[in-house]
């Protein structure tokens, strides 16, 4: 295997990929990042590609002939967080490092498992290993990998997921996750006459208060430096507040907000929505956009190993605060290996991913595969 000509493709594809605009907003620069892609996987012999697709979202999905079930499934995704900054999708290289949005979440990745694919089809031809990349992982993956799994019945004897952990850290627990939808009604009045209406707005932001305030207290009084990391108790984040109104002298009727939660055990999503509910009281709704549980995953003896061999270094399990669509291969008994090359400032416009431990990851994929199934 030539590493210089590995390293160029793979930064070079990385490259082309960060250029194209896949964001939830855009479907039609999605396509056009599952076209590029597939204009690289087409030319690997035997590898049969096909897309599905539920509510606007497309997965492609590439297995080798005669193996509707693979022994190792990649699967990654496509679709990337917004940025309204112009030109804000382009990447450069600088330091050893890709920068660009998606550049680790995760163009860089897609970009690695796409040689893999045509390395493996091209030096063994008919190994059983295949691909799955989807489009709405950012928006919870319920049309993406839950649709593969449960819909489409797309199984494997394992999957390899790069989209949590480090290089040399292996994830074993991730938080469970609630994306929570709050609506508030009141009456609208005039703002020089308050008392003569009922400000939604002035009640869903009391109500969020109380509701911060229990998360807060969750946090340990002697929280360690060590913990800044994971943080492994339940956390809240307010990450949208809005009001149909428009009008500064006028008190909104109605009022709403988005909050991202992350639990671990023993809290589940049950117990968290019926805290809230009664947090808030009466004159709410309360509606889970997405509710997952915590998850578990036990990486194989082997990937551990082959992780020591190329990097020198003794691989580590960690717990990690995101969330990744590996759940949904765990909801059926299928284990997940979840780690990946060194990134950085994951959703902003510098986002970063190392090109010497992408390399690595390539290697650490390819050497596990040969070990186990080769």
């Amino acid at each position: 295997m030539d590493k210089d000509r590995l390293r160029e493709r793979i930064i070079q594809l990385t490259r082309d990929l960060i250029l194209i605009e896949s964001t939830d907003d855009l479907p039609s620069e999605r396509r056009r990042c599952f076209q590029l892609m597939r204009n690289h996987l087409e030319e690997v012999p035997g590898l049969n590609i096909r897309m599905a697709e539920k509510n606007g979202y497309e997965s492609l999905i590439a297995l080798p002939e005669g193996k509707d079930v693979p022994e190792i499934l990649l699967c990654g995704h496509l679709d990337v967080v917004k940025h309204i900054e112009p030109g804000s999708y382009r990447s450069e290289i600088r330091d050893g490092k890709i920068y660009g949005p998606g550049a680790g979440d995760m163009k860089g990745q897609l970009a690695i498992m796409i040689e893999l694919i045509r390395h493996l089809g091209r030096e063994n031809p008919g190994l059983s290993v295949g691909l799955a990349i989807t489009s709405d992982e950012e928006r919870g993956g319920e049309n993406g990998v839950k649709f593969l799994v449960e819909e489409e019945q797309l199984r494997c004897g394992r999957a390899i997921i790069p989209d949590g952990g480090s290089l040399t850290d292996v994830t074993v627990e991730e938080k469970g996750i609630i994306h929570l939808r709050i609506r508030a009604k009141g009456e609208a009045a005039h703002a020089a006459r308050p008392w003569l209406g009922s400000n939604a707005l002035h009640d869903l932001s009391l109500g969020l208060i109380r509701v911060q305030e229990w998360f807060d207290s969750f946090i340990p009084d002697d929280l360690h430096p060590d913990q800044n990391e994971t943080h492994w108790f339940p956390t809240c984040a307010l990450t949208m507040l809005s009001t149909p109104n428009d009008s500064p002298n006028r008190i909104p009727a109605e009022a709403g907000a988005v909050l991202d939660i992350r639990f671990v055990p023993p809290e589940t999503s049950a117990t968290i929505l019926e805290q809230i509910s009664s947090l808030l009281g009466s004159g709410f709704e309360v509606e889970p956009i997405v509710a997952a549980e915590p998850t578990h995953l036990a990486p194989d003896k082997e990937f551990l190993e082959v992780i020591g061999e190329v990097t020198g270094e003794e691989a580590r399990l960690v717990r990690a605060c995101g969330g990744s669509d590996g759940r949904f291969f765990c909801a059926h008994d299928i284990p997940v290996l979840l780690s990946r090359p060194r990134v950085g400032n994951l959703h902003g416009r510098d986002e970063w991913i190392e090109v010497e431990s992408m390399l690595s990851y390539f290697e650490i994929c390819r050497r596990y595969i040969l070990k186990t199934i080769g």
